[in-house]
C-alpha cells in the first residue's frame, strides 16, 4: 500500500481482502523460508501450526482461494465501469465456483495448485468443495437484488442479440427498429454504451433510452465513493488545519473530475483584466 498522510489514521482498520490476498499468496511461497528463519532464532515452538498438517493444508486451501477472490477484487475496482460489466464477472466467478466444487470433490486440484502441494488435501477435499459450495451460497444471498433485473441487464448491454419476443412489451418494437437499422449498429459497435443511447433519438426509443438510463446509472460497487474519501484523508490531515471545507470540496472536484480546464483562455482572460485597470 502507498504511504500517505492519512496512513496514521488507518491503522485500527481492518485489511482489506485484496491485502489479505497478498499477505496470504507471499506466506504460502515463503512457507519453507519462514520455517528455516524460525528454528534458526529459536522461535520455531511459538508457532506449532507450521508442522501441523491440517493447518498447512487449510491455509493452502486459503492461499488459492483468497488469489481467486483477489482477481475478483481487482476486475470490480476502477472507473467508467457500468452494473452489467460488475454482474458479468460476478457470474463468470460463480460459475468457477461451481467447477472448483465439483473438481476438488473428484479430488483433482488443478486450479489449487498451492492446495496440490499438500499430501492430506484429498483426505480433506470434501471439507473445501463444502467452503466452496458455502461461498457460493453466500454470494447467491448477497446479490439476490441484480437476479430481478438480470434482464434489464442483458437487454441494455446487448440489445442487437436479444429477442425481442423475450424482451419486455413495451420495448418490443423499439428493439425490432433498433437491430433492423445497421447505422444503429455500427454505432452500438463504435460507441461506448453511455454515448449510444445518449445519441437515440427520443422520440423514437424513449423506452429503450428510459431502460438505459436506469442501468446505467446504477452504482455497482462503492469504488469511486472510496476514492474520494482516500483523496478527502490525504489532504485534509492534521498538517494542514487550516484548509477549509470550502476549499476541500473544490479539491475533491478537481481530483474527481474528467474535464480539463483550458488554461490558456484563462490566462488570457486574466490579461484582460489587468489591461483594463
Amino acid at each position: 500500500m502507498l504511504t500517505t498522510p492519512a496512513s496514521s489514521q488507518r491503522k485500527s482498520e481492518q485489511p482489506r481482502p485484496r491485502v489479505w490476498a497478498k499477505c496470504f499468496n507471499e506466506c504460502g511461497k515463503l512457507q519453507d523460508e519462514i520455517s528455516e528463519f524460525l528454528e534458526l532464532v529459536g522461535k520455531s515452538t511459538e508457532f506449532p501450526e507450521l508442522s501441523d498438517k491440517n493447518w498447512l493444508c487449510d491455509f493452502a486451501f486459503a492461499v488459492d482461494i483468497f488469489s481467486y477472490l483477489n482477481e475478483l477484487n481487482v476486475k470490480l475496482q476502477g472507473k467508467d465501469q457500468f452494473v452489467h460489466d460488475m454482474y458479468k464477472h460476478v457470474q463468470a466467478f460463480k460459475s468457477k465456483l461451481t467447477l472448483f466444487s465439483r473438481q476438488i470433490a473428484n479430488n483433482s486440484f488443478v486450479h489449487f495448485s498451492t492446495l496440490a502441494t499438500q499430501k492430506d488435501a484429498t483426505r480433506n477435499a470434501k471439507k473445501y468443495s463444502q467452503s466452496i459450495d458455502d461461498l457460493d451460497g453466500e454470494f447467491s444471498r448477497r446479490l439476490s437484488d441484480f437476479d430481478n433485473i438480470e434482464t434489464s441487464l442483458q437487454l441494455v448491454s446487448c440489445p442487437l442479440s436479444q429477442d425481442p419476443e423475450k424482451a419486455p412489451q413495451e420495448v418490443q418494437l423499439e428493439l425490432i427498429d433498433l437491430q433492423s437499422d445497421s447505422l444503429l449498429k455500427e454505432k452500438f459497435n463504435s460507441l461506448k454504451l453511455n454515448d449510444f443511447y445518449a445519441a437515440l433519438n427520443e422520440a423514437m426509443f424513449p423506452n429503450l433510452r428510459k431502460t438505459a438510463q436506469k442501468m446505467l446509472t446504477l452504482f455497482g460497487s462503492t469504488y469511486v465513493c472510496e476514492q474520494t474519501f482516500s483523496v478527502m484523508n490525504i489532504n485534509k490531515s492534521r498538517h494542514r488545519s487550516r484548509l477549509t471545507d470550502q476549499h476541500l470540496g473544490a479539491i475533491l472536484r478537481i481530483a474527481t473530475t474528467k474535464l480539463t480546464p483550458d488554461f490558456d483562455a484563462l490566462a488570457k482572460k486574466r490579461d484582460r483584466q489587468h489591461c483594463s485597470h
